[in-house]
């Protein structure tokens, strides 16, 4: 059985990690490099890189932090944020990532996904999802529905989240990154249903993201919502629950992970 994994996300900013609430209200929690070293040596499994004002600015990944950070942290490293071609996510796999998230520039050109695909391979191709709960449009709707985000949620769509789940790995995506935009930041736990609607409904990894507050929420995540992994931010920059926590509490749920050498949760 497949080894569950934890994730540590550095939502960067101008060259600094922040951290806010539904993508807003940001706060400073540190240098991108330095708290990738110290995942990495707590025991992480891999981290993720979102460079969360690419997009909103118009510009490429900030490749030269990017490099930064690969250098400190000798586990794998997906980089997102302001990836537009295959040419950027070339550069981006340069600078020291080995897997390169995909989200705004995908919903604009689905075509990028077959075309990175096909060049890098799809095991190197991440689809980022920030979807959003849709109102219930009358009495007696009892399944929700989610509406798909782009530019760091600043910006609605006409995707329903799960139709543009299968479509993204249709085109070739090796994992999906999944983020509830209504609990992003609010530590009120994982968005289970919406984790569950969509890996029952692909056939690639999906990361859970977006409400992470204690290790239980790690273990509804995989048990409840069906993820492959789990990714959270806040509760790990301000040191609320460690690495080492989260993967006893998943291994005492029966949950595969891999142990920390040396480290006692």
């Amino acid at each position: 059985m497949l080894r569950r994994r934890v994730i540590p996300c550095l939502d960067v900013a101008d060259g600094r990690v922040v951290k806010g609430t539904r993508f807003v209200d940001l706060t400073d929690e540190g240098d991108p490099p330095e708290l990738a070293e110290r995942y990495a040596d707590e025991g992480a499994d891999e981290l993720v890189f979102l460079d969360i004002s690419a997009a909103p600015q118009g510009r490429a990944t900030l490749l030269e932090i990017v490099e930064r950070t690969a250098r400190r942290a000798f586990i794998p490293l997906t980089v997102g944020g302001g990836v537009r071609s295959m040419e950027e996510m070339r550069d981006v796999l340069r600078a020291g990532a080995d897997k390169v998230s995909l989200n705004t520039a995908a919903v604009a050109d689905p075509a990028l996904i077959s075309r990175c695909a096909a060049r890098f391979g799809r095991q190197a191709v991440v689809v980022a999802i920030d979807a959003r709960r849709v109102p219930a449009a009358g009495e007696g709707e009892d399944e929700p529905r989610w509406e798909v985000l782009v530019r760091g949620g600043r910006d609605t769509t006409d995707r329903d989240a799960l139709a543009w789940a299968g479509r993204a790995v249709e085109l070739g995506a090796g994992e999906l990154l999944v983020t509830s935009i209504d609990r992003d930041g609010t530590q009120s736990g994982f968005d289970t249903r919406l984790l569950r609607a969509i890996a029952s409904h692909v056939p690639v990894p999906v990361i859970a993201s977006g409400g992470a507050a204690g290790p239980a929420d790690f273990v509804a995540a995989i048990v409840e919502g069906g993820a492959d992994a789990v990714l959270a931010a806040s509760i790990f920059h301000r040191r609320i629950h460690t690495i080492a926590a989260v993967k006893a509490a998943m291994a005492a749920a029966g949950l595969p992970v891999r142990a920390i050498p040396g480290i006692v949760a």
